[in-house]
């Protein structure tokens, strides 16, 4: 007979995996930043990642938030993506993608505090254990003996990992503004987190580098794949799993970076990284399973809803959200 975890595990598998195109497809951003955009532009990098997105997706949906939704798009923007997107190009350009990797690995650890307090999430053994197996196995992974460690790269890499966690479970207890669907509740975080950046990359960077066609084309990928396509699946899967198994879900964003290093810049996968995929592998799939006995869906609500009222379906929510844009 199957167990009701087993049961649960398998509802959830499609939300999941559609979640899960996020950090897959997140971990281009280390080979993109690295051969295709100029050097010493880290800020730049995340603005263009962000507000571009951002205002074509408010262009397409039309919707706004009312009341106190201002404030808190505001803050999200800034944790999820005005923070988040510089400091993990700074920990790229500033590390080797693996060490910058391992450190941001560290999120589904960094995200157990805010759950507890915010979320009211117990403290689970079993799921810190499984965050620190993950943390292990990306570090096979990715860190050769040879990594050289810079401070201000491991402060930004561990910095991102903590505005993440926090980003990740605020977008949990607030939910999302009742009317507003999965794409311009996207679209405001990544305005707003542009909007935050705009002054900042001027005033620290100065004017912006030269653009050619190889960089115009990295930016590209980072502002409509990896930026406005992903956020979409990103906070939509959020609102629907609990938030330690989105956390989890993050640890595959440097195995898919590894994999591109090994196929694209030849790289080699020793036995120990091999190794490391397994233990990263088995942490994911474990950080997706409720404990026995435990009902699923999250902490603090049922998950499928929001503070604005009960959420629709996964499918619904996501093809309703233009159909609703056109009508107004």
């Amino acid at each position: 007979m199957t167990s009701p975890a087993a049961r649960a595990a398998r509802g959830n598998l499609p939300r999941t995996l559609l979640t899960a195109l996020a950090p897959l497809t997140w971990g281009t951003v280390y080979i993109v930043t690295t051969e295709l955009l100029p050097p010493g532009h880290p800020l730049f990098a995340g603005l263009l990642r962000a507000l571009p997105a951002g205002l074509i997706a408010l262009a397409f949906t039309r919707t706004s938030p009312r009341g106190a939704w201002w404030g808190r798009v505001a803050v999200l923007g800034t944790l999820n993506i005005g923070l988040l997107f510089p400091l993990l190009f700074i920990a790229a350009e500033r590390l080797p993608g693996g060490v910058a990797a391992t450190l941001t690995a560290a999120m589904p650890l960094m995200v157990t505090l805010p759950a507890v307090t915010l979320l009211g999430e117990s403290l689970s053994a079993r799921r810190l254990a499984w965050g620190v197996i993950g943390v292990v196995g990306i570090g096979l992974v990715v860190v050769g003996p040879a990594a050289a460690l810079d401070g201000v790269g491991i402060a930004a890499g561990l910095a991102a990992a903590a505005t993440l966690a926090l980003g990740v479970t605020l977008t949990k207890r607030w939910g999302r503004p009742a009317g507003m669907g999965p794409t311009a509740f996207a679209g405001w975080q990544l305005t707003a987190g542009g909007l935050f950046l705009l002054p900042v990359t001027f005033l620290a960077e100065g004017p912006p580098p030269a653009i050619g066609a190889t960089a115009a084309l990295g930016y590209l990928w980072l502002s409509l794949v990896c930026g406005l396509a992903t956020f979409v699946l990103w906070f939509q899967g959020i609102g629907l799993l609990p938030v330690t198994s989105a956390a989890m879900l993050g640890l595959l964003s440097p195995l898919v970076a590894a994999l591109l290093g090994a196929v694209l810049l030849g790289q080699t996968l020793g036995p120990v990284q091999l190794v490391g995929f397994g233990l990263a592998l088995a942490a994911i799939v474990a950080g997706q399973l409720p404990a026995p006995g435990r009902p699923t869906g999250g902490s603090g609500r049922r998950a499928g809803q929001s503070c604005g009222g009960r959420e629709p379906s996964w499918w619904s929510a996501t093809f309703r959200a233009s159909s609703t844009s056109r009508r107004r």
